[in-house]
């Protein structure tokens, strides 16, 4: 028997490193939140980012004449992606902190995203769910609520938990439509589409209910910069790539880690407590996203 074929090592490299730096990525948003969202409204604010980013990824795809969609029904299936992964689940992540719900909580919310997954995976896409799977998840989850149980408040806004589970739902079924629907496109040209719908659907939001106040300081620009080019470029690239490399309970695992990795960037930028308990929870998380992803 011929040996199987290795995969060349730049792409294997990809492939360990990817979840990674998706993980340190997309952990940022929440520092990005935390440095605009006193200057701005928060529909207000992701509407000058979805600006930015329709005009950075139309001009990345004309200068490297990215391939646009040729099917109308793919670039319904991106805008439709777009809109859940990228308008509602932002939208409601913000929406809630700005509502003061701690981020904590709406982190603890949305971290329940990989058990929803592998709840409704198997009905959407036909994918199997191991009993080792279903371990990792049950304990990724754990170790979540361990290291959120320190930041956890009993007193926090209401009103922030309608948006938080949008977010929830919107980011657990975007991922899996984009899936299902769209797994292979352009980055370039395809993330274009989707925060084009992402900024269809909230502009009139933004007139109806908020005011377009913002105040151009140092910070609120560096956040909008950060979100724009790190966050939105690099981490939904990212996601893009672990959509189309990985099943969706592979990929949601990842979003366990989330809360963990930005208590230590918080930690190292903000000087925020991080405890023993909260170590102790990022490597229950660890593992269990280890036992899933294996």
């Amino acid at each position: 028997m011929s040996p199987m074929p290795r995969l060349p090592n730049a792409h294997r490299l990809m492939l360990q490193v990817a979840p990674v730096l998706f993980v340190f990525l997309w952990s940022t948003g929440f520092i990005g939140a935390k440095f605009g969202l006193p200057y701005a409204e928060p529909l207000t604010f992701l509407l000058l980012r979805y600006s930015a980013l329709v005009v950075l990824m139309t001009l990345l795809a004309w200068v490297f004449r990215a391939p646009w969609p040729s099917d109308a029904r793919q670039w319904v299936h991106l805008a439709v992606a777009g809109l859940l992964i990228h308008a509602l689940y932002l939208g409601g992540v913000f929406v809630a902190i700005k509502q003061s719900l701690p981020a904590g909580v709406v982190s603890l919310l949305v971290g329940l995203q990989p058990l929803l997954t592998a709840t409704i995976v198997g009905a959407l896409l036909g994918e199997r769910v191991l009993l080792r799977q279903w371990a990792g998840l049950m304990l990724g989850l754990g170790g979540l609520i361990t290291v959120l149980s320190v930041r956890l408040d009993a007193g926090f806004g209401w009103a922030g938990l309608f948006p938080a589970l949008v977010a929830l739902l919107a980011i657990t079924f975007g991922t899996l439509y984009q899936k299902r629907f769209c797994p292979h496109f352009d980055w370039r040209s395809g993330a274009a589409i989707q925060f084009g719908a992402a900024w269809l659907l909230t502009l009139p939001v933004v007139w109806l209910t908020e005011d377009f106040q913002v105040r151009w300081t140092g910070e609120f620009i560096f956040a909008l910069s950060w979100l724009v080019g790190v966050l939105s470029v690099g981490a939904i690239g990212l996601l893009n790539h672990l959509i189309r490399s990985g099943t969706s309970v592979h990929v949601a695992s990842l979003f366990y880690l989330v809360p963990p990795s930005t208590a230590i960037i918080a930690w190292l930028m903000f000087g925020e407590s991080l405890t023993l308990i909260q170590l102790v929870g990022l490597a229950i998380s660890v593992t269990g996203v280890a036992l899933v992803r294996r």
